[in-house]
Parts: C-alpha cells; structure tokens; sequence
C-alpha cells in the first residue's frame, strides 16, 4: 500500500491542500478567540457537557465572552443544557452565527441540526460507513469551528465526547493542542481510563490546566482526582457535589479564567 507521499498526479488528490486550507480557514475564524479550552474525560458518563455549561455561564456571568462547541456529534446536550435554539440568521452573504443560550454563552451543537429524537445520519453507501463516518464526522467539527461567526469570543470551550479521537482532530484543525481541563468521577475505574486520557494529551503538547471531580459525595467512591493530580502534576481545580451551589461554579470559572495562557491562547491573540 502506498502512501500519500508516495502517489503522484493524477492520483493525488490534493489533500495536503485541502488540509492545509482548512487549518487557515479555521485560524481566520477563530483570530477573535482569546483562549480556547478542550473539556475532556476520555470516559463517558462523568459530566463533561454539566461542568462545560455551566463552567461557561459562571465565566460568562463574570463579563466575559464565551461560546462552546458541542463536539459530541451523536450525542449532544449542550443546547438543552444552556436552554438555546436554533442558530443565528446570517447576514447575507456571511456566515451563520451561533445560538445565544443562558447567560449569553453562545453555543453551536448537532442538536440544532437534527429533528427532536433523530439520530445523526450522513449520506453515503451504508455498506462503506466505517470507512467515511470518521472523515464526515470531522469534517461536520470544521465547519462549527471554521463556518460559524464566533465573533470576539475570551473563552471557546471545547466540549468533546467519550474517547480521544476528536481530541486528535482538533490538534490537526487547529494546528495545535488545545489546553485541556479534565473531567472525572472519584472512581477508580473512572481513574484508569482518564488517565490513559490525560497521558495522550500529554504526550500530544497540551497543557493539562487541571482536574474536575465530579459528583463527589455519594454513591461514587474513590481517589481519582487526587491520584491524577499526583501522577500528572496538574491541580484539582473543583470538586463538584451532587448539589452544586452558583459559588461552586465561579471559583473553578475564576481559576480558568486567570490561569496562565498557553502559546496556542497567545497565537490566537496576535
């Protein structure tokens, strides 16, 4: 099998092209984005989208500006979760804006596209899915970041599904790792697969800005947030209570807020 490198005209296609395109227009989508954070587990389950949405309110509630792209195409909740539909109109002949949720976070999810109950389903040979699921899948995560007028945004966070793959494509469209502020449950299975996680981020470039535990204090038992923190060397930045309180929620906006900007955050700004 050859590889990419390998071909030449006219079986090329011309994709390092069309990568490269799509990085650019991404980047010039996002030059008005001061920071952009991943919220990751790499398990489902945990309440990434819960502390993503309302993270993003409490930041918003402190004057910021701050939009979230819900990158879990085949299950998405943010929109229910900041109570926002639909999208923007465009201003002919621009592009669409996001949907404008509780507190003015903005938002753009696969919920605001698809039928109440309806699964996502793309067009294409059913027989062949697994083959181009994946590049439609990424493609659909493009254009929410690179087709959408965010406008001037402080804070995009970056909501992703269970595992690491979208995380891998985000690297790509944007050129770099985003920082990552990870999402856990005490337990120690919760532990083990968020550690596997938090290891490719690692090892990826991100800067891993701390831990969120998440629903502390009942049935779910365990250490996982201090053992990761001892592990990685990042902070447990909140420990979120079944019940939580509007302070719970702006202490961990407050540390995100202030924490130290990471060199994707200054390119973003230059």
């Amino acid at each position: 099998m050859r590889t990419y490198h390998q071909l030449t005209d006219p079986d090329r296609s011309g994709l390092a092209a069309q990568i490269g395109a799509q990085r650019q227009r991404v980047a010039e989508r996002l030059a008005g984005v001061r920071r952009i954070v991943a919220v990751m587990s790499g398990k489902g389950g945990v309440g990434k989208s819960y502390v993503t949405a309302n993270l993003g309110r409490a930041v918003a509630r402190s004057g910021l500006a701050v939009g979230v792209v819900d990158t879990d195409l085949n299950g998405p909740t943010i929109p229910a979760l900041l109570q926002a539909s639909g999208a923007a109109p465009p201003a002919p002949p621009g592009p669409p804006g996001p949907a404008v949720g509780l507190d003015g976070v903005k938002c753009v999810s696969m919920a605001q596209f698809l039928d109440d109950g309806a699964p996502l389903a793309f067009k294409g040979p059913s027989a062949e899915s697994f083959v181009w699921r994946g590049a439609m899948e990424a493609s659909a995560v493009r254009e929410f970041l690179g087709d959408v007028e965010w406008g001037a945004l402080d804070l995009l966070l970056l909501d992703l599904p269970p595992g690491m793959q979208r995380y891998l494509e985000l690297c790509d469209l944007l050129g770099a790792a985003p920082a990552v502020l990870t999402v856990t449950i005490p337990t120690p299975e919760s532990r083990d697969a968020v550690r596997r996680a938090m290891r490719a981020a690692a090892d990826r470039g991100s800067e891993l800005l701390g831990i969120v535990e998440n629903m502390v204090g009942r049935e779910f038992v365990g250490t996982a947030a201090d053992d990761l923190a001892k592990e990685f060397t990042a902070p447990v930045l909140a420990r979120i209570p079944w019940h939580p309180t509007p302070d719970t929620w702006n202490q961990l906006a407050d540390l995100i807020s202030h924490a130290p900007r990471t060199t994707h955050d200054a390119r973003q700004s230059r």
